[in-house]
């Protein structure tokens, strides 16, 4: 398989070439195999499409950050094998995809099929924490948990062969290109979009889901126009694997009925690179009538207000429950303040192009040692693994701070970031 470039996913194709296309999106840490006992079904009607998330499945690594980027090298993939309409099916973070689509790409989608999906997973909390482990211990505490989190317990018990290839599956992705995935997960919400939703739409969660399980789907459901929901008895989150021919009805059937018209196969003829195309010759211009535009005299730079840029960036930094609970605790003696913080810390210099967030935070480890602020510290310590540092970068910041503000501020400070540094990168079990 060659090279695939960053702006392009790694892809597979089964089924007849004039069939319809219908693509099947993966979960976070799963490869396009996770779909292999429908594919013979699906392939008897459809072109199947199958792709894998960068990293993952021997996928160059090349990190997405969000589910618009991903969604954005899906279609440029589709793009160069002049694929321009379809349905699709996507299970978690490749139903994220799809719902991005249905939202942003209306045009090209002809029906869709969201399976395991939620319109917000969990908390942005929940997803960074995942990033510090992953970057600190890498990804097999992640890798060994998978089955708990994927299967119910009878079937991974049962399934012992299955079990294992989930785990080596996790095992095998690319550490940066999941943490990246994180990322993108964590800053997905499209809870306010859900009714521009058009494509005629499939919601199917396992009974027994504990990631994204039926309260999700039903949100789904209430909130897309067009939304059916099918609940699959005695399965969890990778409900294609634990119960193949259910999903596999479902699908054929949701495919089978409601794709919108024209029902083609959403192909076009590529030109060939042999024979590039005849420049065509313009006609002569045509005199036509325009309104000229009124001219507008220039208005006086307005400063955009940075409250709420710096609060995004306060949030993705400090995390949400932090943010909510200081903003809770806010009243009309101390709210100017939380105000002053947000616009001016946040909005303003953290916001500033000329440092990245890993050097700032390194540069504010050293003044809090500097003065001795060893609240703020724990604070910024959980905020520099967010953004990236690793503990041996934070060991390093501390040990510069010890010859420069003193062994004493720098004792402490190992002492409190110690603490911090073990709650935050510690795997659950």
């Amino acid at each position: 398989m060659s090279e695939t470039p960053p702006n392009t996913l790694q892809y597979r194709f089964d089924g007849p070439e004039d069939a319809p296309v219908l693509i099947l999106g993966p979960s976070l840490g799963t490869t396009w195999h996770m779909w292999d006992r429908q594919v013979p079904e699906l392939t008897k009607h459809w072109r199947v499409f199958r792709f894998d998330l960068p990293g993952h499945g021997g996928a160059p690594a090349h990190p997405a950050g969000s589910v618009a980027e991903l969604t954005t090298r899906l279609l440029a993939t589709l793009d160069s094998l002049g694929v321009q309409r379809f349905g699709y099916a996507g299970c978690a973070l490749g139903g994220a995809i799809g719902i991005e689509l249905a939202l942003r790409h209306p045009e090209r989608l002809a029906s869709l099929a969201l399976v395991a999906t939620s319109p917000r997973f969990g908390t942005a909390d929940e997803f960074r924490q995942r990033g510090v482990i992953v970057r600190t211990n890498g990804l097999d505490p992640i890798a060994r948990t998978a089955p708990d989190r994927w299967f119910t317990g009878g079937f991974a018990a049962a399934q012992p062969a299955i079990t294992e290839w989930a785990v080596q599956m996790v095992r095998t992705t690319d550490p940066g290109c999941y943490i990246a995935a994180c990322e993108a997960l964590a800053a997905f919400d499209v809870r306010p979009e859900l009714g521009r939703v058009g494509a005629p739409t499939l919601v199917l969660v396992g009974s027994d889901d504990q990631v994204t399980g039926p309260a999700e789907a039903r949100t789904l459901v209430a909130g897309i126009p067009d939304a059916r929901l099918a609940v699959v008895p005695g399965a969890s989150h990778l409900v294609p694997v634990e119960q193949p021919a259910a999903v596999t009805d479902l699908l054929v059937h949701h495919f089978s009925t409601a794709w919108q018209q024209p029902y083609d196969t959403g192909q076009t003829v590529l030109p060939t690179a042999s024979a590039p195309p005849v420049p065509a010759v313009a006609p002569p211009p045509v005199p036509r009538a325009e309104i000229a535009p009124v001219a507008v005299p220039a208005q006086p730079a307005v400063r955009p207000d940075r409250y709420e840029s710096g609060l995004k960036i306060r949030r993705e930094v400090l995390g949400d429950a932090y943010v909510d609970g200081e903003l809770a605790q806010s009243d009309g003696f101390s709210g100017d303040f939380q105000e002053l913080v947000t616009r001016y810390a946040w909005g303003e210099i953290w916001d500033r192009p000329g440092l990245d967030r890993r050097t700032r935070s390194c540069i504010t480890l050293t003044a809090l040692v500097a003065g001795g602020h060893l609240e703020e510290l724990a604070l910024h310590t959980r905020a520099a693994l967010r953004n990236g540092l690793t503990p041996d970068e934070i060991k390093e910041v501390l040990l510069q701070a010890a010859v420069y503000c003193g062994v004493p501020a720098a004792r402490s400070a190992f002492r409190v970031a110690r603490q911090v540094i073990r709650e935050e990168t510690t795997p659950s079990e």
